[in-house]
């Protein structure tokens, strides 16, 4: 197991940030609206969830929130002005043109990110111009960051807007220290490769240290995109990438428990409900809250209500539902036809329903002051939350903490991310028209002593996981992962210790050097027998082996490393330490252990078997082993037949005495006593170096840095927990490093 997946839980970490640092917050939107009137600009606060719990953040401090105002400002003069009252608020905008607004917000944001994200693949549209445009804002925020931020800052992103934004500010500001929070769904794969433009998307996102989700589907779902997209290994919750872990886990959003209880006590708002009730008498309500959009299932809901007053005609005139649609993008012509199918359907129940004393629906289609919020929340019987799918939802938490009668039922959808959480509401598909039914019917008939049961169980798990709990558990991970981080670069090949090899081996009188061939001396490709050493690489050896003992130690088969490195004055050792071959010696190559291969037929019958069941795998057979290829293998597939075999091959493996090994997308079971640390070992024995260099990139490498004597420098290719005294990025920088030793 790597060493930064243990000891997972770390309930506080020392920083090792100045005092100065501070944390940038960046999302689409400032926590406020600009707003045009009477020839001025006036701002208006937000009383969103995150702008409530990022509160504290970004006003403390030297901290600043980064984004758009809200609205275009083209004036130069108002731009200034702006700029300078958003800096006493410890904010700093991002000018968008109309352009900007349509092409990148409404365009390429929410016409094919966000249905795609929310599994609607029917509205997505793939524009061009809307990816330039995506590009090109995300570019803009990037330069106002890069003018804001110093080398010790936190910079953490918010939501699907700005996707592409680690990874521009990561190849500027290499160091830094970025997260990335999504709050909407992460689809999954056969979803997002769809997008013409997904590797880079996924690249984008990877750019951040830590990428965190509201739940661990949306993380699994990202962490399969990108192994089957980029390409980028990812085990546990992390991705390997070329020169640094990246976090990958799941933070479910809370909100501000006590804002909630406290303004539904509250007099003003216990007026408002007293005022609303004597209005609607002693009927039951049902509530819903939504803003606009097809994902949230409105006319879902309305069906839903049809249905109940049509099989249970005894809630007639005993039941209403009070339906609140938040405007939203109603100029878009998806949402407008969403809009007029809504007030169709509320016209249609109402005029085949209502009573002189009683309407069915009452439907707002507005925004409410928070006071008359809580007021809804707080008379209501029964929250119907039923979007078709929700990264979180906040609706059904403000619910559950303004019943402080602890009275009151939550129906939610299994699709909304906060079920992971609350447990104890009636959990419904929303597609499942009945099973809703059957659910109101049984929330309005559900006795007073179960609902204080489930209302205080769901109560007391919003208190604890806030809003502000959230936020610190991101930021103590955050500080995780840069800890982690700084063990495996503490051990770089950085220029100090480039000049200290560099050095000892221009003193030494006798020196060896043990390289790895796939992956340490040249990449990998999707055929084995493709990756044959290019001119540079052998000239690199030939010039090396000029001054020192070279030794190419590979798992490669004799006859393969033999032909590539004919005429070469090296040694070799081949099949990970069965066959030696030493450079001027009469006889090509010596067998360096007998071996018994009689477990062969056994083995070979069983990856057989994997290799009709996996289109694109392969067996390389080898005097001592047998390999198991899947480089070739669709990347999903490949990691699962992989751990099936592996499986598999341990359980056999007791009874032939064999040891199963894991490397670069290959699995090879052999003998456990050869390994290439003991052919290095038996190489130079006899022998006193002044100076060992030794290179490796997989844990067949691991035998030889185990065997190396203490003054050796050895390598890892790869930034992965090992042995070796140092890593080092990738076989590009080692032939940089083993090219300067030649100088």
């Amino acid at each position: 197991m790597p060493f930064w997946m243990e000891n997972e839980f770390h309930p506080c970490f020392s920083t090792t940030k100045s005092p100065m640092a501070k944390t940038i917050i960046v999302s689409n939107r400032l926590p406020i609206s600009l707003r045009h009137r009477n020839g001025k600009f006036e701002f208006k606060p937000s009383a969103g969830g995150l702008a409530t719990g990022l509160d504290s953040i970004y006003k403390s401090g030297e901290n600043i929130w980064i984004g758009w105002p809200g609205n275009t400002v083209d004036d130069a003069e108002q731009r200034a002005e702006i700029i300078i009252e958003l800096h006493a608020l410890k904010m700093a905008p991002v000018f968008l043109s109309k352009e900007d607004v349509e092409q990148f917000y409404e365009g390429f944001s929410n016409e094919t990110l966000w249905p795609a994200f929310h599994y609607f693949t029917q509205y997505m549209i793939y524009n061009p111009d809307h990816w330039d445009a995506y590009v090109r804002v995300n570019q803009k925020f990037c330069e106002a960051i890069v003018k804001k931020a110093d080398p010790d800052d936190t910079i953490w992103i918010h939501d699907y807007q700005l996707m592409l934004l680690p990874q521009m500010l990561r190849e500027i500001l290499p160091e830094a220290t970025i997260a990335f929070f999504q709050h909407i769904p992460f689809p999954s794969y056969e979803i997002i490769r769809m997008i013409p433009w997904r590797k880079e998307i996924l690249e984008g996102v990877c750019g951040a240290d830590l990428i965190g989700f509201h739940t661990y589907d949306d993380m699994r779902h990202f962490l399969s995109a990108v192994g089957r997209i980029t390409g980028m290994s990812g085990q546990s919750g992390y991705i390997q990438a070329e020169n640094r872990i990246i976090n990958v886990d799941s933070f479910p959003m809370g909100i501000d428990y006590h804002k909630f209880a406290k303004q539904a006590k509250s007099r003003k708002t216990q007026n408002i409900v007293k005022d609303f009730r004597q209005k609607v008498g002693d009927q039951k309500l049902l509530l819903t809250i939504d803003r606009l959009d097809y994902s949230k299932g409105i006319p879902q809901r309305i069906h839903v209500f049809d249905q109940l007053l049509q099989q249970h005609k005894e809630l007639r005139g005993k039941v209403s539902m009070i339906m609140v649609v938040v405007p939203s993008r109603d100029r878009v012509q998806s949402y407008k036809e969403l809009k007029e199918e809504i007030d169709l359907l509320v016209g249609r129940i109402n005029s085949e329903y209502s009573t002189l004393d009683w309407v069915p629906v009452h439907y707002f289609y507005r925004s409410f002051p928070f006071e008359e919020l809580s007021a809804f929340y707080s008379m209501s019987d029964v929250a119907l939350v039923t979007p078709l799918r929700d990264g979180m939802n906040l609706v059904c938490k403000e619910f559950v903490a303004s019943k402080t009668n602890q009275t009151g039922v939550l129906i939610l959808s299994e699709m909304a991310g906060a079920s992971k959480e609350l447990q104890d509401a009636i959990l419904v598909n929303p597609n499942d028209r009945q099973g809703v039914v059957d659910a109101i019917y049984e929330g309005l008939s559900m006795k007073e002593s179960e609902q204080k049961l489930r209302i205080k169980a769901m109560q007391e798990s919003l208190k604890k996981y806030d809003v502000f709990q959230w936020v610190k558990v991101f930021m103590d991970r955050v500080e995780h992962v840069k800890e982690k981080q700084a063990e495996l670069t503490s051990k770089d090949v950085d220029a100090k210790v480039l000049n200290e090899i560099q050095s000892s081996f221009k003193k030494a009188t006798n020196p060896i050097f043990f390289l790895d061939y796939d992956g340490t001396l040249t990449g990998f490709t999707a055929n084995p027998q493709d990756a044959v050493p290019d001119a540079e690489l052998k000239k690199l050896v030939k010039d090396l082996s000029s001054k020192a003992q070279v030794v190419i130690i590979s798992g490669r088969d004799k006859d393969t490393l033999g032909k590539w490195f004919k005429g070469q004055n090296i040694d070799m050792i081949a099949e990970h330490g069965v066959w030696v071959h030493r450079k001027g010696q009469k006889t090509d190559w010596e067998l360096y252990a007998e071996i018994d291969d009689t477990w062969k037929d056994d083995i070979r019958n069983v990856m057989e078997y994997y290799v009709l069941r996996t289109p694109g795998a392969f067996i390389e057979e080898k005097h001592h082993s047998l390999v198991w290829h899947y480089r070739k293998v669709e990347s999903g597939l490949g990691d699962l037949r992989m751990r099936e075999l592996f499986s598999h091959l341990k359980y056999m493996a007791r009874g032939h005495n064999l040891q199963v090994l894991e490397g670069n997308m290959v699995l090879e079971i052999k003998r456990p006593d050869i390994n290439k640390g003991r052919a290095a070992t038996s190489l130079m024995k006899g022998h006193e170096f002044d100076f060992v260099l030794a290179i490796g990139d997989d844990w067949t490498d691991e035998d030889t840095f185990k065997a190396m004597p203490k003054n050796a420098y050895s390598i890892r290719v790869g930034y992965a927990y090992t042995q070796a005294n140092y890593n080092i990025k990738s076989f590009k920088q080692v032939r940089q490093l083993l090219h300067k030793l030649t100088q």
